[in-house]
């Protein structure tokens, strides 16, 4: 059964204690930041968002390619971490769409990955492509979850960074997100201007989208608005 984990607190705290948000002091050069206003971001933003790893604690991490038989214990992950950090009714929604994805996972158009503690799974990320008329390979990488108990541990980086390096070995050209940027800096993600690749739908928060080629070449402009897998063709997300 999945855990539901109630509590009192306030989402702003929760979010604060939570999520990869940078603390204000680090943006005392650059102005008020959007990401320090969390009740602003748009669904999706947080989704590919995670706790920053402390560097002390970590565990050992057994990476696999997920499937459509472990689509109860992804959603179950997915709402227990959104429940624990956004609430209830945050974390149906969330757990909803993470067995969406998980039910079409055909490790083509949706990939999923997971980490496991022996024999639970304590994190779970999907990349789902996106597609242009042009021939190129770009995924996108959301939503993404760690268990609460493992978070701070390096998982999540972990988890990041080993689908990133299964992506570049199926020659998978772009990897696009849309998160906090000075937690995706970390791991290889930089501004994406929708001039060079547009996001399927309006962006809420355009500084949020970011990108990173999985080649040796700089990411290539494409002129076209590309679409996505049907569980994220929702402006709520955007």
């Amino acid at each position: 059964m999945c855990p539901e984990e109630r509590g009192a607190k306030s989402i702003r705290y929760l979010l604060s204690r939570w999520l990869t948000l940078p603390p204000e002091a680090a943006f005392k050069d650059l102005g008020p930041s959007p990401y320090l206003n969390r009740s602003r971001r748009s669904r999706m933003h947080f989704l590919s968002e995670i706790r920053k790893p402390d560097m002390i604690r970590r565990v050992t991490m057994n990476h696999k390619i997920l499937d459509k038989t472990n689509l109860e214990d992804i959603a179950c992950l997915f709402m227990s971490v959104f429940t624990a950090s956004e609430g209830e009714d945050e974390g149906k929604v969330i757990g909803k769409l993470a067995s969406e994805l998980a039910s079409g996972i055909d490790n083509q158009d949706i990939i999923c990955f997971g980490t496991y503690d022996k024999e639970s799974l304590i994190g779970s990320i999907f990349f789902t492509r996106l597609r242009f008329t042009e021939v190129i390979q770009v995924y996108m990488l959301a939503p993404v979850a760690v268990s609460t108990k493992h978070q701070g541990k390096g998982v999540g980086q972990g988890l990041i960074q080993h689908g990133l390096h299964e992506l570049k070995s199926r020659s998978v050209a772009v990897a696009i997100t849309y998160g906090d940027p000075s937690y995706y800096s970390q791991v290889g993600f930089r501004a994406l201007p929708e001039n060079v690749i547009q996001a399927p739908l309006r962006l809420s928060m355009p500084e949020g989208w970011l990108g990173q080629s999985l080649t040796e070449q700089p990411i290539p402009p494409i002129h076209e608005r590309p679409t996505c897998v049907k569980a994220f063709n929702d402006p709520a997300y955007w």
